[in-house]
């Protein structure tokens, strides 16, 4: 790992309850996208730009996601097991997938409990006067993480979110006087949303109030943003959040036919 390259934080506590067919199972990152689960597509991506040391605030059926990495080389490589090792087992792998110099740090943040608390409650794992970055077990992007932290400490704010384009779920209709002018299916909207990527100063923790109903989107972003210590990093290429089952197949099919943009690792 380099030295002094911020954390991953990532959000891995929820019940993602809109996708049911799937969380009634699993938690939410271990939904498999293109045989493996979502949450390694976004470590991948943050390990691919040089950032390899992750906290994971878990929650829901936390003890899957302990146990994924756990057994990670068994699961994902052939292997030999030498019994006759005395006191020892003798492994010895032979593929190729591997986590080399990662770290992961895997933390207890509770059931029942918002973005903003889980946050707080791994403030101890980030580090005193530490920047970290910050997203969501759900959502991939072909973004550059490297340019976004140094567009983060270039502005020398607080926070730094990526804002991205949505497509609308609906077509959009243009009118004049009862006639349609045009039809639009599925624009992308003008205004850019959160895209979920973050970058903070540990200053954040400060906004934060630590009770377990404290949701990070709501008062600690909008009192960033009302005091000017929001920075806005824009992503115009891919980006796509994980919600329901519609969008489970739409990335399925974006890797089965070897398109998945936000794999830039490969």
């Amino acid at each position: 790992m380099a030295k002094n390259q911020p954390k991953v934080v990532i959000l891995c506590g929820g019940k993602g309850t809109r996708l049911k067919e799937e969380t009634e199972f699993r938690p939410k990152p271990l939904v498999s996208i293109g045989g493996v689960p979502i949450l390694l597509h976004i470590m991948k991506t943050y390990a691919h730009y040089g950032f390899k040391e992750f906290v994971l605030c878990l929650g829901y059926k936390k003890e899957m996601i302990k146990n994924y990495f756990l057994n990670f080389a068994e699961m994902n490589n052939d292997f030999s097991i030498d019994f006759s090792k005395k006191n020892n087992k003798g492994i010895t792998y032979y593929g190729k997938e591997t986590l080399r110099n990662w770290r992961i740090t895997f933390v207890d943040t509770g059931e029942e409990v918002q973005t903003g608390a889980r946050i707080y409650k791994v403030r101890d794992y980030i580090g005193k006067d530490s920047d970290f970055l910050l997203t969501y077990g759900d959502g991939v992007a072909d973004i550059n993480i490297k340019d976004l932290f140094y567009y983060h400490k270039k502005a020398n704010k607080i926070g730094t979110v990526t804002g991205v384009h949505s497509a609308s779920v609906f077509g959009l209709i243009e009118h004049s006087n009862g006639i349609v002018k045009t039809f639009r299916e599925k624009p992308k909207i003008e205004d850019v949303i959160s895209g979920g990527f973050f970058a903070f100063k540990s200053q954040i923790f400060d906004y934060i109030d630590p009770d377990d109903s404290c949701v990070f989107e709501d008062k600690p972003l909008k009192k960033l943003a009302k005091e000017g210590e929001l920075s806005l990093y824009k992503h115009d290429g891919f980006w796509y959040c994980m919600d329901t089952q519609k969008h489970v197949n739409f990335l399925n099919d974006l890797c089965d036919s070897g398109r998945a943009p936000w794999q830039v690792w490969k």
